[in-house]
């Protein structure tokens, strides 16, 4: 290290020059080779570490970068500052959410000062601010107008003892982080978007993405979701009731051998007999505790539970049983599915486990098919 290198003197000079020189502000009448840099917005819900800094130094180095050759480049900031994160923040020092989060933002401003980072803070934005948020009420309003706004009951993490409703993040080994309650799930009635109305116009417009890798457009094919399948109703053995399903494959129908359920679907209730009502609860119970990402896991061993319930195959008019199982979620299709087990490794693994038919119906013409080999 050089001992002549006054750090305190050079490096407080140079953090400000930029600032002071408005090096950071485009001329926005000014349209020639424009460029819009938006960085992450961080959370204000309390001071910023070692680790943030790699974020923005990053950008920042970028958008100098760009700058340096010649480009009009707009790098704004704005504070995510709505939140569960910011509000228990607060709550657990004793000090109103919005003096806690104006205090943050202020220590942040001054943090990125000393990191040398500059933005135009002409155009800084907090979305607590009434002036920000607004906007977000009136698209909400235009939404709903459209039919795009609608209300269901969904599942949620809830704290018992916070009595409020946590993020998958916020859950610990089954525990709040913040209180250690059990955390429970519950159905409660949120306002959802209807984002599927447009999944085949961002698939189609995936493709137009000319320097995106080809992993990451998979992954947000994947992410969309999009099927394009068949709705099958199963009438149920004794009952004035049917199970609908959605499948992909409904030519793969006769070798549907079980049906099961999400632990969580209205349906479970009402189906279930009585000499499997308490292993059913239990077990609705235990997956009640485990998160979405948990429950999709590949490589967790199957577990599930009969209803003592049984369906009717709508094509061979063959009874066959009704499980709950938690590798099925609610939020997906219609929350139930006609096992395959010939076809599908899921319920491949999960028939294996509880010694249920395997009856295969596709196969190459040069072959054979014998269900004893499976």
């Amino acid at each position: 290290m050089n001992a002549g290198y006054d750090f305190k003197k050079i490096e407080a000079k140079w953090r400000d020059f930029w600032r002071d020189n408005k090096f950071f502000e485009p001329d926005l009448s000014d349209t020639g080779n424009k460029m819009y840099y938006l960085n992450m917005f961080p959370y204000p819900s309390g001071e910023m570490h070692v680790g943030h800094g790699r974020n923005w130094l990053i950008g920042d180095a970028y958008c100098r970068y760009l700058i340096m050759k010649g480009c009009n480049v707009l790098n704004p900031m704005g504070y995510d500052a709505f939140g569960l994160p910011a509000e228990n923040a607060a709550i657990d020092r004793g000090i109103h959410p919005k003096s806690w989060t104006e205090n943050n933002i202020e220590t942040f401003r001054q943090q990125f000062r000393r990191w040398g980072v500059v933005f135009d803070w002409r155009r800084e934005l907090a979305t607590c601010d009434p002036r920000y948020y607004k906007w977000n009420q009136w698209l909400f309003l235009q939404f709903y107008k459209k039919d795009l706004a609608y209300r269901k009951a969904s599942r949620v993490n809830w704290c018992p003892g916070c009595e409020t409703v946590l993020a998958n993040e916020q859950v610990v080994d089954g525990q709040c982080e913040r209180c250690h309650a059990e955390v429970e799930k519950r159905d409660l009635t949120q306002w959802f978007f209807k984002i599927t109305e447009y999944a085949q116009e961002l698939l189609d417009d995936l493709e137009k993405l000319e320097h995106w890798p080809e992993r990451v457009k998979t992954m947000q094919h994947n992410w969309i979701g999009r099927s394009e399948g068949a709705s099958i109703r199963f009438p149920l053995a004794g009952h004035d009731l049917e199970l609908e399903v959605f499948t992909t494959r409904p030519d793969t129908i006769f070798g549907a051998t079980f049906m099961v359920l999400a632990p969580e679907h209205p349906l479970v209730g009402k189906v279930t007999t009585a000499e499997q009502r308490e292993a059913v609860a239990a077990y609705r119970a235990q997956a009640g505790r485990e998160t979405d990402v948990e429950r999709q896991k590949t490589e967790r061993e199957k577990t599930g539970r009969f209803t003592g319930a049984s369906a009717v195959n709508p094509v061979t008019g063959e009874k066959i049983p009704v499980w709950i199982a938690d590798y099925v979620l609610m939020g997906y299709g219609t929350g139930a599915i006609m096992a395959v087990p010939g076809h599908d490794q899921r319920d491949f693994e999960f028939a294996k486990k509880f010694d249920l038919r395997i009856l295969p119906v596709i196969a190459p013409e040069d072959s054979t098919l014998d269900p004893r080999s499976m």
